[in-house]
């Protein structure tokens, strides 16, 4: 019985932190058992990057390198660069010419990020931002895929990627396209070590290659509840940053962490440095093999051209059939 096929990427916009970790994770279960193409977006991060490259091959590297690191085994998964494999770019200009502008204009995402990333001085009202969402659909369904690991905040993307795969089979009279489902990943959300959204941006981010000196002196700067003033104080962990984590990574104790929180027990100094503790030892393995992987470059490389080439044979099908459907 042939395995169902699974596409998901992300952008190289900057390090990867512990926030993604849960989602590499889930990549790396999804690899036993189902047959996953997983790329780096080059192109999706100029949507809004365009105007500063100096840094895209380096977070290209170093995002190879995290997901190795995290367990995606290029054995197991096809790897490659998104910009590698031209038939995404071809796809994406075919599309193009039958999906309406405003179907577009309408996807959610569009007008809010036009409007927060102008508040911050950035730009982005620009074709390729418009469009990125058909390159996304381009991205999966070159690969036919029938699933696709996402979260319910990206429903509305993979609902428009469905679209464009009804109206091209419509249009053309072929059943080519597939309408991929969502696979709803429960992965944890971890907030920022100020509580808000963890982002590079914010220097409120732990690194997946952080030192275990910095990981501590991130977590000694997490917000804790700002009613306890004395370590005897009664605390309220629903509220404490630090209690979130303790949530994800130590699951096995956070009974008695809460008990003790609650009953003034353990200071907040105490309970971080468990809490660093427990995060080192979790990235520990992680900063091994990356140490490994940026030894051997060669290696990466490897990955990414043999990755590319396998991409290339399926997208290749792809594309020469909706040619001929399309009389090009």
């Amino acid at each position: 019985m042939a395995r169902e096929r699974i596409l998901s990427g992300m952008r190289p916009t900057g390090r990867l932190h512990i926030g993604h970790l849960s989602v590499i994770e889930n990549w790396v279960r999804l690899q036993e058992e189902h047959e996953c193409y997983y790329f780096i977006a080059d192109w999706h991060a100029l949507t809004t990057a365009y105007d500063d490259p100096s840094e895209l091959q380096e977070n290209i590297r170093s995002m190879l390198v995290d997901w190795l690191s995290a367990g995606l085994n290029p054995e197991r998964s096809t790897i490659f660069v998104q910009s590698h494999v031209k038939e995404h770019a071809e796809l994406h200009l075919l599309f193009s010419m039958i999906t309406p502008l405003s179907w577009l204009e309408r996807v959610p995402t569009y007008k809010d990020q036009v409007q927060q990333l102008g508040q911050e001085g950035k730009d982005i009202s620009t074709y390729g931002f418009l469009g990125y969402p058909l390159l996304q659909a381009a991205d999966i369904l070159i690969y036919r895929a029938s699933a696709v690991p996402v979260g319910e905040d990206q429903l509305p993307h993979l609902e428009f990627c469905r679209e464009v795969a009804r109206r091209f089979n419509h249009l053309y009279k072929v059943p080519l396209f597939p309408e991929p489902k969502a696979l709803l990943s429960r992965v944890a959300l971890l907030p920022g070590i100020d509580g808000r959204k963890m982002s590079k941006s914010y220097r409120n981010d732990i690194p997946l290659g952080a030192t275990p000196e910095e990981v501590r002196e991130k977590v000694r700067l997490m917000i804790t509840d700002p009613t306890r003033i004395h370590k005897s104080d009664p605390g309220h962990p629903e509220v404490c940053v630090v209690h979130t984590y303790h949530e994800i990574y130590n699951r096995e104790e956070i009974e008695e962490t809460r008990a003790s929180c609650r009953a003034g027990a353990i200071g907040c100094v105490a309970c971080k440095r468990r809490l660093a503790d427990r995060v080192n030892e979790v990235l520990e393995p992680l900063r091994e093999r990356r140490q490994r992987l940026l030894q051997r470059p060669e290696l990466l490389q490897d990955i990414l051209h043999a990755g590319a080439a396998r991409a290339r044979e399926v997208a290749g099908s792809t594309i020469a059939e909706v040619r001929a459907a399309m009389g090009v």
